[in-house]
């Protein structure tokens, strides 16, 4: 509820009566307080109530205070009623003397009255009520002062007679000293010894229609929790709804991209047997490489991609393998690298064969950078849209943008907590950190696109696992269809099963013998032997590789 202070400076100066001697201290009651200042035990309040012909309760408080002293006095203006209402008291205005100061709110007046003589004058509606017989007045807030007052006295005034008895009790449960009519009509109260902090009730019946009934009932308010760092508010509800709103919109977006990337697991019947030209040739589903194939499907760049690299390179013209005494392989150059070439084949290629050298043994090679041939495949599976980033980001990574918001917001509400409040922002802003976080952490790195042709890789592992010779009418293509097709079973772990259907080919069935890009293989009339020596020419790869720490 709004606080509307009001201050008044001295409006009226009435006759000043003379000074009252302070009186002996109450007994009980020391001449010091505890923090050494003066105590007031030998004030006094005189309150003279009159009850006016609209229905106002004109209050007049005359307070004497010792030398060096000053008291206060709090008065609630709305009390508990009968069952869930609470009675309501307006004050309509305050006139005060010698530099007493008010300040009212809807629910509380205040009153400070310095050492010395002085007085406040103010009306309040609410005090009369119709009951059963007749009206009721009725004024609870009588002192309320902040330190013990030596004596009270009260007096009410009405156009009628008050009925007999009237009540008069200290804090609402303790009679008060005296209370009685006097022979001119005048209800006449009096407290010795009003505590600190107690407030006195004084209560009369009158005859039906003295003054017009003013009573005013309201609902029982709810007590209000202290507002502390944690307290609700309206920026607090805003922070909140926004929270909710960014937290549904980052995992609905997570969702749909899951969804979009999720024909992982989606088979795609592919059709890798063309023909072209009369012959039976292999094609690739979207054109799609060995060394891409690994890393569109698993979403990692291994050393399997990296030698079905190589042995591609050898397939389309680029190398030329042997096989010689050692074991041991040779590796030549056929053809300079061309448009053809992408990136990361163009550095299997000089990682293999540097710019000047044209043959070299495996054994001689000391590692191949696979690193950068790595970064490479990531690069290029990217600039095709087959993923959105580098797939290989750990979701630690990716949550790391999230995870700065997060230690932000708990920073923040720490230092809200300790200054000015609204700490509830700050826990806004964590959750909503985190909330992102986990939510870019969730996000597949594979596009839609990149999904559709994983659906195809699958149905090319399909044709690999499945595929037999036979199966090719032309026994002069089969050759052809087996050595571009070994690449892809390479990435995708079905070499051995490969090799096995193809081990009866006789290389020779296309008029030239041994095999066009492997040496050593010229007077075989079939591949078993191949079959066995490829394994070990790919584990020998392998671990040229894996000095270059490229895990698996």
């Amino acid at each position: 509820m709004a606080r509307k202070w009001v201050s008044a400076a001295a409006v009226a100066v009435s006759t000043v009566l003379a000074g009252i001697a302070p009186a002996a201290a109450y007994p009980g009651q020391g001449t010091h307080s505890a923090d050494g200042g003066s105590t007031v035990s030998g004030a006094v309040a005189d309150i003279g109530l009159k009850l006016l012909r609209d229905g106002g309760l004109q209050v007049t408080e005359k307070v004497t205070v010792p030398d060096g002293g000053q008291l206060a006095a709090d008065l609630p203006l709305r009390v508990p009623g009968e069952g869930e209402t609470d009675r309501v008291y307006t004050v309509r205005s305050a006139a005060l003397t010698r530099a007493s100061e008010s300040a009212w709110t809807d629910d509380r007046l205040g009153l400070t009255f310095p050492s010395g003589e002085s007085t406040a004058v103010f009306t309040v509606d609410g005090a009369l009520s119709d009951v059963a017989g007749g009206q009721l007045v009725r004024w609870p807030a009588l002192g309320g002062f902040d330190q013990s007052v030596r004596e009270v006295r009260v007096s009410l005034l009405a156009p009628e007679r008050p009925a007999e008895p009237v009540a008069c009790v200290v804090g609402g449960r303790q009679a008060c000293t005296q209370a009685e009519i006097d022979g001119t009509g005048v209800l006449r109260a009096q407290q010795r010894g009003l505590r600190a902090g107690d407030s006195m009730e004084v209560s009369a019946t009158l005859p039906p229609g003295t003054a017009p009934a003013n009573a005013q009932a309201a609902p029982r308010l709810a007590e209000e929790a202290t507002a502390g760092p944690f307290a609700f508010g309206p920026a607090e509800d805003v922070a909140l709804v926004t929270l909710a709103v960014l937290t549904v919109m980052a995992n609905v977006m997570a969702w749909l991209r899951r969804r979009e990337a999720g024909t992982v697991d989606v088979e795609v019947a592919v059709d890798v047997l063309v023909r072209r030209d009369g012959r039976t040739v292999f094609a690739s589903p979207d054109g799609i490489l060995p060394g891409q194939v690994g890393t569109v499907a698993d979403g990692w760049a291994d050393p399997a991609d990296v030698a079905a690299t190589a042995l591609d390179l050898a397939v389309r013209g680029y190398l030329w393998l042997a096989e010689l005494p050692g074991p041991d392989w040779q590796i030549s150059r056929r053809s300079p690298p061309d448009g053809g070439v992408l990136e990361y084949e163009r550095r299997v290629l000089d990682a293999l064969l540097p710019p000047g050298m044209d043959t070299v043994l495996l054994s001689q090679v000391d590692g191949l950078g696979t690193a950068a041939i790595r970064d490479a495949m990531y690069r290029d599976v990217v600039d095709r849209g087959w993923f959105s980033r580098r797939p290989d980001l750990s979701p630690g990574r990716l949550a790391l943008p999230g995870m700065v918001v997060f230690a932000l917001g708990a920073a923040a509400t720490a230092v809200l907590a300790f200054t000015v409040g609204h700490a509830l922002l700050g826990v806004a802003v964590a959750i909503a950190g985190a909330s992102v976080g986990a939510a870019r952490a969730q996000l597949p790195a594979r596009t839609a696109r990149g999904g559709a042709v994983a659906a195809q890789i699958a149905g090319l592992r399909r044709f690999l696992r499945e595929a037999r010779a036979e199966d090719i009418e032309s026994p002069a293509d089969r050759e052809t269809v087996f050595s571009r097709s070994l690449p892809y079973a390479v990435a995708l772990g079905e070499t051995e099963r490969w090799l096995a259907a193809f081990a009866g080919l006789d290389p020779a069935a296309d008029g030239t013998p041994g095999l066009s890009w492997f040496g050593g293989f010229e007077a075989e009339r079939d591949l078993a032997r191949f079959g066995r020596q490829v394994p070990e020419f790919l584990s020998a790869l392998k671990a040229v590789l894996a000095r270059d720490r490229l895990g698996d």
